[in-house]
Parts: structure tokens; sequence; C-alpha cells
């Protein structure tokens, strides 16, 4: 299986090794990787992705499916498809204890990780819905493909110093089932102004960008600080 990973350097090899478990992978696209906003169309392979230090959903997917590869995980894709009038995205999930969770790469910060709860990939991919939504607050998640197991792609999606859209290709063409039924979409609720705020912090050009996100235990408070905020949360609402 190692052979497959020859094309990569000593560096990004331990970079792989130390991403060992999905929550280390997610903490990797989240904190270390920019987000890929390139005006141009891009698919790097993994490799590419290392290279370039960025990626958008689907990189970011194939990134954590070549992680989950390396450490001995099936490597794992599956597509979410938008109504048109948006944009589709791409999940790595894996499976532990029997239960689905999925790392990804996204701008919006409901369309990233999952925890390993869920009972089926479908209900993991409807885990998306609430979330997935256009800027007219539009929610827009239609479809989602069956897992699609990278390994049995060709090898260059790994490591191709050129764009891989065939990955993108064969997502798109493999079986893909309906989130909606027959449930009308007038009666869809539009996401508000301020979920879409919150989704937003950290993404890429957009006022928030000086908010980065960050690991939780980085925002924990100074114990002082806490009482002090607590204490004054209290009074607060004995006057209102």
């Amino acid at each position: 299986m190692f052979s497959v990973f020859s094309r990569f350097s000593k560096k990004q090899t331990r970079i792989l090794r130390r991403l060992d478990t999905p929550r280390k992978v997610q903490d990797f696209l989240d904190y270390e990787l920019a987000y890929n906003d390139a005006k141009t169309d891009t698919c790097f392979s993994p490799l590419g992705v290392l290279k370039h230090g960025k990626a958008h959903c689907v990189e970011g997917a194939m990134l954590a499916a070549a992680a989950f590869l390396f450490h001995g995980r099936p490597a794992l894709l599956l597509d979410l498809r938008s109504d048109g009038r948006d944009d589709d995205h791409v999940i790595a999930p894996f499976l532990e204890n029997g239960r689905w969770g999925a790392a990804a790469q996204s701008r919006f910060c409901g369309l990233r990780y999952r925890e390993p709860v869920y009972a089926s990939s479908a209900e993991l991919a409807k885990s998306y819905f609430e979330f997935y939504y256009n800027n007219r607050g539009e929610k827009t998640l239609r479809e989602f493909s069956v897992p699609l197991n990278a390994s049995k792609l060709k090898s260059e999606w790994l490591y191709s110093e050129k764009n891989v859209f065939f990955v993108n290709r064969k997502l798109d063409a493999i079986k893909h089932y309906k989130v909606l039924g027959k449930y009308p979409l007038k009666s869809l609720r539009k996401a508000d102004s301020t979920l879409f705020e919150a989704e937003i912090i950290g993404g890429a050009k957009t006022p928030l960008t000086s908010r980065r996100a960050r690991p939780y235990a980085g925002m924990v408070l100074p114990r002082k600080l806490f009482c002090f905020l607590l204490i004054a949360l209290a009074n607060f609402s004995v006057i209102c």
C-alpha cells in the first residue's frame, strides 16, 4: 500500500503519518490549510494540496481520503449535489464502531466535520441539509451519492502534478439518491442572516477573515475572567 505514496516527500509523508485519526485530519483541514478560492478551476491531488497548502472541498476531501488510506482505512468520497443554484460539495466519510462520520473542507462551518454517530451514509449525507444554502438563504441540497472508494480509481488521483478532474467526473456519474422526496420546495424555510454570519467566520475573502477558526482549547477563558463574566451576566439578567 505504501508504494502508492512513494512520490510524496519525507515532509509530506510525515504530515500523513500524524493524521492518524479523522479528528486530526479535520484539524489539519481547518487550521493548517488555506481555502483554495483560485479564479481558475483546479482539482489538486492530495500531493498537490500539500505542495500548494490550500484546498477547496473536493481537494480537501481527497486529502482526507488519502490520509485514511495511509492509515489503513477505506479511502471514501461522497458527493452532495445541489439544485443548480449552488455549488456541489464533496466529503470524505469514514466508519468507526459501525457508525458513519465525515471530514470535509468548506468555507462554511456547518459543511465540515461530522462525528461518527450516523447509522448510514444516507443519514450522514442528510445531516448536511440544514447548513447547505446559497447566498439567497435557499436550502439547496437535493441529492447525495453512494460512497465512492477512491482506491479503486487510477492511482494518479493521489499524486498527479496535473488536475485530477476525472475524480469529479466519476463522482458525478455514480448513483445518487434524492433528499427531499415529495416534500414541497415552497415549504422549505430559508436560512437567516445570523446563521449565515456564523457560518462564514474564518472563511476566505469575507469581512470576518480576521476571526480565523482555532481549536476549542484555545478559546478557554482564564478562570478569573470567566467568573467575572458569569457575575456580570447574572447581574444583567436581574436588572432586565
